[in-house]
């Protein structure tokens, strides 16, 4: 696994014959959010763009992976321009560079998969918690399970892939060994983590 960011543009000889797959952690903004974060944010995506045009010197992306979508390309697009602008843009300019985009999810896994999230958050006994855990963890690696089929059927050889998904749940992922995974780290994302501990850090003090 090659962690973009932190070495130099790939020789494309270098992996010419073997399946790509370039990830970038799905980080999005709200209008509520405050401005500072917001900056962190679209600079996150500029960086995105930067590096992704880096990497296809090793393969120009042909496949376009991205979560929460199980509708047709013109349908995602409308559906993620209203979630994250910023994904939106970048899929669809890989589409007219001749790119496909493929339904990531099954509408009835993630479905469910959502509702037992937002229990999650919500939950305040044990009991209870433990109830929701399980059902939550069944259908989160159905889940997982259905994301990386989807990927090794339509990832064909010498081919390269961009997938769009949170971090957290990528790193759950095992891919086949054939496929030499690219992970996408600008250094706006230690920003944005840092933004978060530091915003978790001061609301721990307010109260003590």
């Amino acid at each position: 696994m090659v962690e973009i960011g932190k070495i130099k543009k790939p020789e494309a000889e270098d992996y010419a014959d073997k399946r790509k797959l370039y990830c970038v952690a799905n980080i999005y903004t709200i209008e509520e959010a405050p401005d500072d974060f917001k900056q962190l944010v679209n600079r996150y995506w500029d960086e995105v763009v930067q590096q992704i045009d880096k990497l296809e010197a090793a393969g120009k992306t042909k496949k376009i992976f991205c979560e929460i979508i199980y509708q047709p390309a013109d349908e995602a697009l409308d559906i993620l321009s209203k979630i994250n602008e910023r994904i939106s843009q970048i899929i669809k300019k890989k589409l007219e560079e001749g790119g496909t985009l493929f339904p990531l999810e099954k509408e009835e896994i993630i479905g469910p998969y959502t509702d037992w999230s937002n229990c999650l958050r919500i939950v305040y006994t044990e009991e209870v918690f433990k109830k929701i855990i399980e059902f939550y963890t069944e259908i989160s690696n159905k889940r997982l399970q259905h994301i990386l089929e989807v990927i090794d059927l339509n990832l064909s050889e010498s081919e390269a892939g961009l997938l769009i998904m949170k971090d957290e749940d990528r790193a759950k992922l095992q891919f086949p060994g054939d496929i030499e995974v690219f992970l996408i780290t600008p250094p706006s994302y230690d920003d944005i983590i840092r933004w978060f501990r530091e915003k978790l850090g001061r609301k721990s003090q307010e109260k003590e």
